[in-house]
């Protein structure tokens, strides 16, 4: 039988099963982002966090149509709270990718080298320091005066905490000796002794203890009254900076020397590293000095020195290219397992869930785990095989949990020893536990599906929660809460229905105002809000439907393609009136021009456009959808850049280049809204040819593509 995704190694996944388990990385780790940096409640460890999101990075990398930009690798932080002003950052403050052992930092190593054109020979040099287990802040200075204190936030949008943040003895009102502009960043935190103290102060006033020192940072920092983070011993640790009026240094380590030199704390254990070897010492070195440090640590961060190479070697979309965090390994715990229910997801996956009794793996008290399908519950896998040496899981066992692997959290073991003579195997439900709809398992597929659509509660209001979420149409004021209720009351039944709410409210046939919670102004600044999202991006409208296998990436790469919703839709339909699509083979299908329209667009695979077809083949689905469009304003692509000569074109690059590596001027030309191809065809807008070039070129000249040179190219992009 096959066995659930969430149970079987990146390698082995079929690219059905990788969509459904990118889908599910995303639910648990966007839930787990909202507790961690809104809520300052973690529902995750961070070894938890991080092997979820490792593992989400490398099915990525397997199926790279697949990519999801609201997974873990495409998100950071969580969206400012609404108790705090926002702050916009001038430079986005990014998260960092992880290294879970050696090999990894060899290949972190490896790509830097290869993105260079450097080879192994080449010397390289590094800082090591510890990753402090805090809140992020940024400190912007003007003029040598504190102008505004925020948190990280999503990375683009922080929080205000200007007040709160001048009660830290670490951060200086005023500074001398500095550029006109600096942003300093760091990382708040609270010493063990500090945090000691602080939680028998609190009991002693019968108050809130925190779970952890991080915890406690965390809320304390964002305190909306700053007389209480006045009261809490918060420190900060300089390590990185953002906006500056002229450079601190050329290197990493000199210019954290020069924010020490400025009056900033930094780390006394940073160290330089000459390759792989240093860098894998020093980390031992702070490993083994773990326990006697007074602050949590979580790992190393390296950081390339150079700070010209930091600039070539540039960003991905969420983290940058010349920095790694390399974690320490994490824990097992054991606990009982008191049920299994089952949770209903827009896609109408059953997706069972472990409720354990409360047990705390390292520094957080987790209560459930993911239980991924009804093969990993009976102990088997995708093609029949045992795992957990065949061992079921039920009701009332006493589980390991696993904090750190493929998948986190995870059911490494059962005790049999202490099971309950009573226990049960478990029946995974055949029918939809929200709906009753039945609960089909198709084949080839690891997951059970309701097929209920839309009559299904817990898909509508899935479907909705997804509309409105921060990727998607992001409406101010109508989140998760508001959709359920909203829903309930029969107001939103279909996407079009949000766009109605104030249509409806002035003929008296739904009054907001009178709802508890809801009053004029509240009422009026939700229809504003709404009233703001008619006009909306393109891609973000595609990645708003919810389509699945359909995330921001590839929404970006069709709005590219197609500019418009109507072309897209059209081809759509076209594809969909090819033979059958759920009969038809593969081969069939590619060979007819519909589809091989889909299948030339880079970042778009098969399994995302039989989704995409099978969509519009519902009758009742391509109705909602124009219903919804009548609304809306959808901004193409082209009408979204600015300022870039290349944006929106299909490029190829050809032969070696001179001035740069191809990896560095792929990444300068899709940051520019270009589209990179590795090959010529008549959808090919201009070839860039070096030396060596030879076919491409010849058949630019014959589909009469303009070809330029690399000094061509880079006089076309200059400082765009």
């Amino acid at each position: 039988m096959p066995q659930n995704a969430q149970t079987k190694d990146v390698a082995s996944l079929t690219q059905e099963e990788a969509g459904a388990e990118l889908a599910r990385l995303a639910t648990v780790l966007h839930a787990a982002d909202e507790a961690y940096h809104q809520k300052d409640a973690p529902v995750l460890t961070d070894a938890d966090y991080d092997s979820l999101k490792r593992r989400n990075v490398e099915i990525e990398r397997r199926f790279p149509d697949l990519k999801k930009e609201d997974s873990p690798s495409e998100q950071v932080g969580a969206a400012p709270s609404e108790g705090f002003r926002k702050i916009p950052h001038s430079i986005p403050m990014l998260s960092l990718e992880n290294a879970f052992d050696e090999s990894d930092v060899t290949e972190f190593d490896r790509a830097i080298r290869k993105f260079l054109g450097m080879s192994e020979a080449d010397p390289l040099a590094y800082t090591a320091e510890p990753k402090i287990d805090g809140l992020s802040l940024s400190l912007r200075y003007e003029g040598g005066q504190l102008v505004h204190a925020a948190t990280r936030g999503d990375g683009t949008i922080g929080e205000d905490v200007t007040s709160n943040a001048l009660t830290i003895r670490d951060v200086p009102e005023r500074i001398k000796s500095a550029p006109e502009l600096l942003e300093v960043r760091g990382e708040v935190y609270m010493s063990h002794e500090d945090f000691a103290a602080l939680n028998a102060r609190q009991a002693e006033q019968d108050e809130k203890t925190f779970a952890n020192p991080r915890n406690a940072a965390a809320g304390s920092l964002r305190q909306l009254d700053s007389r209480i983070t006045a009261k809490r011993p918060l420190r900060f640790f300089a390590y990185a900076w953002g906006s500056v009026s002229e450079s601190l240094a050329d290197t990493q380590e000199g210019a954290i020397n020069r924010l020490k030199g400025v009056g900033f704390a930094t780390n006394p254990l940073m160290a330089l590293c000459n390759g792989t070897a240093d860098l894998v010492a020093h980390y031992r070195r702070i490993e083994e000095a773990r326990a006697t440090l007074d602050y949590d640590i979580d790992g190393v961060v390296y950081k390339v020195n150079d700070l010209g190479l930091q600039a070539r070697l540039g960003f991905r979309s969420t983290t940058p290219r010349w920095a790694i965090a390399h974690k320490f390994p994490a824990e097992l715990a054991w606990t009982q397992l008191e049920a299994i229910d089952i949770q209903v997801g827009r896609t109408g996956a059953l997706s069972p869930v472990a409720r354990l009794q409360p047990v705390t793996v390292g520094g957080v008290v987790v209560s459930n785990a993911t239980l991924h399908n009804e093969d990993y519950i009976a102990g088997r896998d995708a093609s029949g095989s045992e795992i957990r040496d065949g061992k079921d899981i039920r009701a009332g066992d006493w589980v390991q949990i696993y904090r750190a692997g493929d998948v986190i959290p995870k059911v490494a073991d059962v005790d049999l020893s202490k099971r309950p003579k009573d226990a049960r195997p478990y029946e995974f439900p055949e029918e939809c536990p929200v709906c009753g709809s039945p609960a089909i398992r198709e084949e080839g597929d690891a997951v059970r599906r309701c097929t209920g659509g839309l009559i299904c509660r817990a898909q509508a209001v899935e479907k909705l929660k997804h509309f409105v979420s921060r990727g998607a149409f992001d409406i101010e004021g109508l989140g998760a809460k508001q959709v359920e209720d909203f829903h309930c009351r029969g107001w939103i039944v279909e996407l079009a229905d949000i766009f109605l709410l104030e249509e409806r409210d002035r003929e008296r046939e739904r009054r907001l105002k009178d709802v508890d919670g809801w009053g004029e102004r509240s009422a009026d600044k939700l229809f504003a809000a709404i009233g703001a999202r008619r006009r909306i991006h393109f891609h973000r409208f595609l990645f708003s439907l919810g389509i699945r296998h359909l995330g921001e990436a590839a929404a970006k790469d069709l709005a590219r393609h197609f500019n418009d919703w109507s072309p897209l839709a059209a081809a759509a339909i076209d594809a969909a009136k090819e033979p059958a699509v759920n009969d038809a083979s593969q081969a069939a299908l590619d060979g007819s021009p519909a589809w091989k329209e889909f299948l030339s667009i880079d970042g778009v695979g098969r399994t995302l456009v039989r989704s995409l077809v099978l969509i519009m083949d519902q009758e009742a689905e391509r109705a909602s959808i124009g219903r919804l469009v009548r609304h809306l304003e959808i901004v193409p692509p082209d009408a979204q850049a600015s300022g870039s000569p290349v944006a929106g074109k299909a490029i190829v690059f050809t032969g070696t280049l001179s001035r740069m590596t191809r990896n560095e001027a792929k990444a300068r030309a899709e940051a520019l809204g270009a589209r990179v191809s590795g090959s010529v065809s008549s959808k090919t807008d201009l070839v860039v040819a070096g030396p060596g070039a030879g076919s491409k070129v010849k058949k630019a000249a014959e589909l009469g593509v303009e070809t330029i040179d690399e000094d061509e190219w880079l006089a076309l992009v200059g400082d765009a």
